[in-house]
């Protein structure tokens, strides 16, 4: 079975195995993408520490679950935002406008919608979470 979208299946995985209460979750296969992705949230504090596991395959991640993570997922297909339509994003997608990130590819890297906005650019949306 080809995997169309992995950073899809491991949003999904690391919600699962947020609802079910679990300390960890093994994610596989790895990519760049999501690497990047699990940065964003472990620097604004939903994930503890992962882990890369070099398989000499397509890779694996083990990610430590804090509890704080409500809900993520991936936006498809990934949608051009300018820098005055993010507001409507975070409108659509977030429960609020306290608290939850939408993560942006940009040509600057992958960061969330804040540090955009304050680098004034635009990108693709990949994914939110809160």
């Amino acid at each position: 079975m080809v995997r169309m979208n992995v950073l899809a299946l491991a949003l999904k995985s690391i919600y699962n195995a947020e609802k079910r209460n679990k300390k960890q979750v093994l994610l596989r296969p790895s990519s760049k993408v999501i690497i990047k992705f699990l940065q964003c949230m472990q620097k604004k504090g939903y994930i503890g520490e992962f882990t890369i596991i070099d398989d000499h395959r397509s890779g694996k991640i083990v990610v430590e679950l804090t509890g704080r993570l409500n809900k993520c997922g991936v936006i498809s297909p990934r949608f051009d935002v300018h820098i005055k339509d993010i507001e409507g994003w975070t409108k659509r997608l977030l429960p609020s406008r306290q608290f939850g990130y939408i993560v942006m590819t940009t040509s600057d890297g992958i960061m969330d919608h804040i540090e955009a906005r304050r680098k004034h650019v635009g990108g693709k949306i990949l994914g939110f979470f809160y």
